[in-house]
Parts: C-alpha cells; sequence; structure tokens
C-alpha cells in the first residue's frame, strides 16, 4: 500500500537557492508539467473559488502536482468512489441482492389462507419483467387465489428513505428517489424507487394523455398538460408535489409529435412496488385481497425467489452513470452485513473502517450518505488519489477501473459521464475517471494513461465557484496529463475547450448543476 506523502513542490522550494528559475519554454519534465497546470488554473472563473488538484505517480509514489491537496471539499459524485471501494472491500464484486416470494399461510387447494410477503434485500436492478418472473413461480406452485393480502417486506433496511442533508426542493426527482429495501426501476438505467411518465398528443387544442411505466396506482397524475399546434416544439414539466403521491404533468406536447418521457421519483417505493407486483399476478391468474406491508414470519416458506446481477456488474451503471441511489443502498446493505443494521448510521461506519484499510485516516474526511448528494460530504483531493492509488493493489481492482466513465467515448456503456467529454483530445480512451457536479461544485478524479505510457492519478476539487461550471478546466488538466511525457515533457499550448458545464438558458435546469445523467443528456 502506498504511503500518503507529503505534498509540495520541493523542487520549486530550493531552485531560488541554487540559481534563476527557467523559463517558461526552458522548463521540462515535471517542471513543464506543473508550469502548464497553473497556467490552467489561472481562470478567472477560480478567482475566489477553492481548487483542489493532486497529480500522483503511482509507480514512483511522486506527487507531481499539489494545489491545496489537504484541504476538504465537497466531492459530489466524486464520494461513489469511496463507497464503490467500501462495497468492493465489504461486500465483494460476487455480492448479489435477493428478492422473494413467502408465505407461512396454509393452503387449501389452490387457496392460500393468509397472506403473501414480497421481501426485498434492497436490490436497486427490479424490474417489471423480473415480477412477472417472480409471479410465474408463484402460479406454478398451484396458488390461484390469496385470502390475505400481499405484503410488502422492506424490513431488510430502516425506514428512512432520504439522504442527511439532501436538499428538499430535489425530492421530485429521480435522483434523489427515496430508498428501501424494496424498490422498483422503471428502465435498464435501474434507477429504482421512480416511473417513467410519458406525455403523449391528443387531439389538437384537447389534454395530452399521460401514461405511467409501470402501471401504478402509487402514482396519482393531476394532467394538466396540452396537445399543441404540429410542429411546435414540445414543453412538458412532471414534478411529484412535496411529501406526496401526487405528480403534476403540465405544459404542452405537439400533435403528431413524439412522446416527451420524464422521469418522477415514488414517495413509497415498497408500496409501489407491491403494487405492480399485485397486478403482475393478476395478469398470471393469482388474485390477492388487497395490498399492505408487514415483515414476514420467521420460518415463512419460499414460493418465488430472485437474485440480482452480481456487484461487478451492478458497478457499471451505478460508476458510469452516477447512480445515486445505488450508493446508498450499497451504504445500507454493508451496514446490514456488517452490523445487521440496514441504516446509513451503520452502512457509513462500515464504509469508514474499510476506507482505513485503504489508507484513508479515521476522522479525516466525512460522509454523511453513499452518494455525494449532501453537500455536507467533505473529503481532499489527496485523499481521492491515494484511495485511487491504493486501489491498484487490490484484486477487484479491474472490476473498480472498468466501471469508470472513459472519455471521448460514444457508447453510454463504456463512456457514460464522460461520453460527451474530451472526445478528438489526447485524453480520448486514456482517461478514466468519475464525474462530480453539484450547484458550485464539480470534480473529476480518476486514471490517465500518460503519453509516454506512465500511468498517472489525478483528482480535481473545484467548489464554490459563481459562474457556469467550470468542467471544461477539468478537461484541460486531463488532457494535459494524457499528454505528458516524463522526462522530455516540455510546456504545451493550452487550447481552449467546449464547457460541458455551461448552462443552457433554454432549458429549466442548470446543466452544470448537476451530472449529465441525471437529465438523460448523456
Amino acid at each position: 500500500m502506498r504511503r500518503a506523502v507529503l505534498v509540495g513542490l520541493v523542487g520549486a522550494v530550493l531552485l531560488p537557492l541554487v540559481g534563476a528559475v527557467p523559463s517558461a519554454a526552458a522548463r521540462t519534465g515535471p517542471e513543464a508539467l506543473r508550469a502548464d497546470l497553473d497556467e490552467i488554473l489561472a481562470d478567472p472563473r477560480l478567482d475566489g473559488a477553492h481548487a483542489g488538484v493532486v497529480v500522483r505517480d503511482p509507480a514512483t509514489d511522486e506527487v507531481l502536482y499539489s494545489r491545496q491537496a489537504d484541504v476538504r471539499a465537497t466531492p459530489a459524485s466524486n464520494a461513489k468512489l469511496l463507497t464503490a471501494a467500501a462495497a468492493l472491500e465489504e461486500l465483494g464484486p460476487e455480492h448479489r441482492f435477493r428478492t422473494d416470494v413467502v408465505t407461512d399461510a396454509p393452503r387449501r387447494g389452490p387457496v392460500l389462507l393468509g397472506d403473501l410477503h414480497l421481501r426485498g434485500t434492497g436490490d436497486p436492478t427490479l424490474r417489471e419483467q423480473d415480477l412477472h418472473a417472480l409471479a410465474e413461480q408463484v402460479a406454478a406452485s398451484g396458488v390461484r387465489v390469496v385470502r390475505g393480502q400481499l405484503k410488502a417486506d422492506a424490513s431488510w433496511f430502516d425506514d428512512v428513505p432520504l439522504g442527511t442533508g439532501w436538499m428538499w426542493d430535489d425530492e421530485p426527482y429521480y435522483y434523489a428517489a427515496p430508498v428501501s429495501a424494496l424498490t422498483l426501476a422503471p428502465t435498464a438505467d435501474f434507477d429504482a424507487g421512480t416511473a417513467l411518465v410519458r406525455t403523449a398528443p391528443g387531439e389538437p387544442g384537447g389534454p395530452a394523455v399521460v401514461e405511467v411505466v409501470p402501471r401504478t396506482d402509487a402514482v396519482r397524475i393531476d394532467n394538466r398538460a396540452t396537445t399543441a399546434a404540429p410542429g411546435t416544439a414540445p414543453d412538458v414539466r412532471v414534478r411529484r408535489e412535496h411529501g406526496g403521491d401526487t405528480v403534476v404533468v403540465s405544459g404542452s406536447v405537439p400533435a403528431g409529435g413524439a412522446p416527451v418521457e420524464d422521469y418522477t421519483s415514488v414517495r413509497d417505493p415498497a408500496a409501489y412496488a407491491v403494487d405492480v407486483f399485485a397486478r403482475v399476478l393478476r395478469e398470471h391468474g393469482v388474485r390477492v385481497g388487497g395490498t399492505g406491508a408487514g415483515v414476514a414470519p420467521a420460518g415463512a416458506r419460499t414460493l418465488a425467489e430472485r437474485e440480482s446481477m452480481p456487484l461487478r456488474d451492478l458497478l457499471l451503471p451505478f460508476l458510469k452513470l452516477s447512480n445515486n441511489g445505488h450508493a446508498e443502498v450499497l451504504v445500507k446493505a454493508m451496514g446490514r452485513k456488517a452490523r445487521g443494521a440496514g441504516t446509513w448510521d451503520a452502512g457509513l461506519a462500515v464504509v469508514e473502517e474499510r476506507l482505513a484499510g485503504l489508507g484513508i485516516g479515521r476522522g479525516t474526511f466525512r460522509l454523511v450518505d453513499g452518494s455525494g448528494l449532501s453537500t455536507m460530504d467533505t473529503v481532499s483531493p489527496a485523499q481521492l488519489a491515494l484511495l485511487l492509488d491504493n486501489a491498484r493493489q487490490r484484486p477487484w481492482f479491474p472490476v473498480f477501473t472498468a466501471a469508470l466513465p472513459v472519455a471521448g467515448i460514444e457508447d453510454r456503456a463504456v463512456g457514460g459521464t464522460l461520453r460527451g467529454r474530451m472526445d478528438g483530445t489526447a485524453a480520448e480512451g486514456v482517461v478514466r475517471a468519475k464525474t462530480g457536479s453539484l450547484t458550485g461544485v464539480t470534480s473529476l478524479s480518476g486514471y490517465v494513461t500518460a503519453a509516454d505510457g506512465t500511468p498517472l492519478i489525478f483528482s480535481v476539487l473545484f467548489n464554490d465557484f459563481l459562474s457556469d461550471s467550470p468542467k471544461d478546466l477539468e478537461d484541460a488538466v486531463a488532457i494535459r496529463l494524457a499528454e505528458y511525457r516524463g522526462a522530455a515533457d516540455r510546456p504545451r499550448e493550452i487550447a481552449p475547450l467546449p464547457n460541458a458545464g455551461a448552462d443552457d438558458p433554454a432549458t429549466r435546469v442548470d446543466e452544470g448543476a448537476v451530472e449529465c445523467s441525471w437529465t438523460k443528456s448523456c
């Protein structure tokens, strides 16, 4: 394991004692790199802001560049690097989530004389099609009528749905969906605890047609959307009312146009899952006497079961698409496994223990959630870089790096949140890094193969800027590292880049303030 290295530009400090500082053009090797990175970070958008940057050479344990390296800052979704590493340590790459259907009720022929329980352990990949597979198993067991209720058992985790420090106005959006041990995702992005709202045109001048996918009574639609004239621009807004189940759909969609799809969080994910399952059971010839909530009795027998994909595969949508719900499920799963409590407190204590084994000392950082959605999270770029360095020694390292977004690769399953950044540059295909975005926060930490073949580790944390998000400066740092040629390096011209964090004033969302995957724009 790498030891934490005192950071500082030792050579730069000693140069005045032995001779004049070389001109910019005469600098070579790390000196040339440092000069160029200094130029990038001199951008006036960072005036008054926090700009923490660390570059490490893992082969030599040398810190090639350091600026505010040990100053803690809000990491945004770079916090997912900490959660992922801890989960791989505690749960292991082969960990799977189990969902089953159980009962302790007696049977009289095809009639179950009691309750049926749908029991979850946090699977964020459970979809309607998986409920069909469970229903098939129940039907195959011979049950046709359930005299009792179909009950949701989400007791594997606690009943605290939202993380500490999450903003109240984020509640309706799918990236802040409630966390539950029993939940459902509408698509293969596995945004658990959400539903897809599809708004299609009706007759011109009349109401739009709104449907929820999957079909459920757990979401109530207040349809205020209209059908506009053909050829007009769609302008649909979907927002769940604070603390309730009603989703207001407003705006307009053009006649003859394609449906507009958006996501909404669901107030009670367990009730949502069991509501959809009750309908699915009916489609398979099994009638239930209503739905409710309740813990399955000890010793209940299993009628149907499903296991999720292993963690090694779940890491791909988790890190590539910066999925907040996956992070929080993993935190609670770690708490349940190691301490018998599926809570944030228990899980984050396990995260701290596991990170200590990866060189990040206890009490030197703060996580109050697993995703980085909370602005109360704080960590330094030096700690992130050290974690990335020490992760290289772990057997799960190939799984970890394969799940990171890859700069400039168009395939969403590969490029993830970096698919539209740094394409056509030296960084394309050679930078693997985790992005992070909140209002006034942007971060990028990961791995890059330099032009001379040297593997480098870097972490960039920008906080408290007032401009559009300066993601282009993160990109410029990563590109410069991809161009680095070791001892033969020379200063390079720093070309301006498109700002991936620039806000489009025509939209209602500040694109730079959230991960692009949260707006489904990457």
